[in-house]
């Protein structure tokens, strides 16, 4: 059931996030960097990745500031190899991974409907390369490295950074809000199958803040309508990184406009063809779990093991035939 959560139960779990290995995109200035701000304060150990290399360095001489350790890399996420790169610094540099935040994002760029010499023109697609391209580049490499973590107080989280543009059209903005609807999609998709592997994913969903990717003709267009303040996301962030509140995998956490957190848990049909595809695909990823386990004890146990059970096996079998107790 949906609830509202008031702003000092934000912090509630907080504690969670002391010496955890967070690693977030976009985090120079703006929301991203009131998250990184936010967490290391809470302790958390920050690696940022930003094609802003001067403002992520100041942002890392922050969050020293704060008596907390941090590290930045220049990072273009539309750049698979940039983004992996982040990655393999944050195990150099503390030898784990244990919270992933995409943040880096856009706004509307172009003229979806752009027309020139009267003929209609190819859109200009790189608010959902930014957006949500770069997420699932990201997201991707979240859940290999999330899963090779072994260390039992990992919070082993991803954030996913959305908007209420996830929830609704925003005239003027089609295919920013094409990206933050396939956001909430993409995660609902990955939801169950990352909780069998003990990964833990949700969004946030804000509406506008008052940072530098609204521009100018947005705010005459918001004139007298309030911004979300910027630390309230960052504390919505640091919930749903650290949430213990049962069923919230999956969850969005949402806040429509200065009042309280909407926390809404992940939607799901459950009547008809979609209870019986549901449980078919749960099943299937069962079935895919279960395979990785087998294919993980034989890589440890190694070939050797299995011929030596193999030999067992026929040697306990011909042992029947020889007392007549065999069947098949």
């Amino acid at each position: 059931m949906a609830c509202n959560i008031p702003d000092d139960k934000l912090l509630e779990f907080s504690h969670r996030v002391k010496d955890q290995v967070v690693v977030i995109t976009g985090a120079a200035n703006g929301i991203g960097r009131e998250i990184a701000l936010t967490l290391a304060g809470h302790g958390a150990k920050v690696v940022i990745g930003d094609i802003d290399v001067k403002g992520a360095i100041n942002t890392v001489e922050e969050i020293k500031k704060l008596g907390s350790d941090g590290i930045s890399i220049a990072c273009n996420v539309l750049e698979f190899d940039h983004l992996s790169s982040l990655f393999q610094l944050a195990l150099r540099k503390f030898g784990r991974i244990d919270v992933v935040i995409p943040n880096a994002g856009v706004t509307e760029i172009g003229d979806f409907m752009g027309v020139r010499d009267g003929q209609p023109q190819q859109p200009n697609l790189k608010t959902l390369d930014v957006n949500l391209v770069s997420v699932i580049y990201t997201t991707h490499l979240a859940h290999h490295y999330l899963s090779k973590n072994t260390n039992r107080d990992s919070l082993k989280s991803i954030v996913l950074i959305a908007s209420m543009g996830s929830m609704s059209g925003i005239p003027g903005a089609p295919i920013y809000a094409a990206s933050k609807h396939a956001i909430i999609g993409f995660m609902g998709s990955l939801s169950y199958e990352f909780e069998r592997e003990g990964i833990r994913i949700a969004a946030v969903c804000p509406w506008f803040a008052d940072t530098a990717i609204v521009p100018a003709h947005l705010r005459i267009f918001f004139a007298g309508v309030p911004f979300v303040p910027i630390p309230k996301i960052a504390g919505a962030v640091l919930l749903a990184a650290t949430d213990k509140v049962p069923d919230t995998q999956g969850a969005t956490y949402t806040l429509p406009d200065e009042r309280e957190v909407l926390r809404i848990p992940a939607p799901q049909i459950n009547e008809g063809v979609y209870q019986i595809m549901n449980n078919r695909a749960k099943r299937l990823i069962g079935l895919k779990q279960s395979l990785k386990t087998i294919a993980a004890v034989f890589k440890i146990l190694g070939l050797f093991t299995l011929k030596l059970g193999l030999v067992c096996a026929i040697g306990f079998k011909a042992y029947q035939l020889a007392k007549g107790k065999a069947f098949f």
